[in-house]
């Protein structure tokens, strides 16, 4: 938990990226480094991307490519403009002396930058990620060192990152097997039945909070006609012709791409031959 400090949120694309990075790393590299890019608002950093930094470390020193972790941002800047510097991160589950060294120079960089650690090497037998925020310690005119101090992490997915995370969900219990993604249709239906359970969640402590089972709650009677409010006014005559013109539209997309994907595998048959 976080002494001081704002909160941050990382997506699960950030933890993968890192994963892979660590997994792509030169032969008898110990760890990996990349910067972190997100937003920052008062109270919390979104980390939504990164890319890996090439380094070389031994214990003597520490040399980091400077010029293309420069040249990296440059270029992801004219791909997502709103995303910025929050910080860095590195492989392993402690900060090391060459951590601080790194870290000056992202304090160039950003202001108020976090560190990341994520443990890719599962030393408790899981992949702790901690975030730490720097903050100067010592007597004024003299040595001044630099003290980590925790952040909160949380995590955070948008609705497009929640088909991966799903994904891994079913290979956690049996890495051994294989799961593909499943059809935009399959995705639409798993969806409306997850809809379908919250609602039967709804209705039952809606009954028995009437029946006298529960006793009600003002919070969760506020979140229920927020809810309420919510839903657009339309019948359902004009419900039903909306949502079959979106599938006929879904399932055209669908066809024409499995069309054009046909015709590449064909064209390139012709060229081989």
């Amino acid at each position: 938990m976080s002494v001081y400090g704002p909160v941050v949120k990382i997506h699960p694309v950030v933890l993968a990226s890192i994963g892979d990075s660590y997994e792509r790393r030169n032969e008898g590299a110990s760890r990996v480094i990349g910067t972190l890019l997100g937003t920052i608002d008062k109270h919390s950093v979104e980390v939504t991307n990164c890319f890996s930094v090439p380094h070389n470390e031994s214990e003597d020193e520490v040399a980091v490519d400077m010029e293309f972790a420069k040249n990296m941002y440059e270029l992801h800047k004219r791909v997502s403009p709103s995303e910025v510097i929050v910080g860095w991160y590195a492989t392993g589950f402690e900060i090391t002396e060459h951590s601080v060294l790194i870290h000056e120079y992202y304090s160039r960089e950003a202001t108020n930058p976090i560190h990341l650690t994520v443990d890719t090497a599962l030393q408790s037998g899981k992949m702790n990620i901690r975030a730490y925020l720097s903050a100067q310690m010592g007597v004024l005119g003299k040595t001044v060192g630099v003290m980590f101090t925790p952040l909160s992490v949380k995590y955070k997915y948008y609705d497009t990152e929640r088909i991966g995370v799903d994904l891994l969900e079913r290979t956690r219990d049996a890495p051994n097997t294989t799961n593909g993604l499943t059809s935009d249709l399959c995705q639409v239906g798993g969806a409306a039945g997850r809809v379908q359970d919250m609602l039967a969640t709804v209705l039952t402590y809606i009954e028995d909070v009437l029946s006298g089972k529960q006793t009600a709650d003002n919070s969760v009677g506020r979140y229920l006609m927020d809810l309420v409010n919510k839903v657009p006014k339309i019948t359902a005559e004009d419900f039903e012709t909306m949502l079959n013109s979106n599938i006929n539209d879904l399932l055209m997309v669908t066809y024409l791409s499995n069309l054009t994907q046909a015709q590449i595998a064909l064209n390139e048959k012709i060229v081989v031959l």
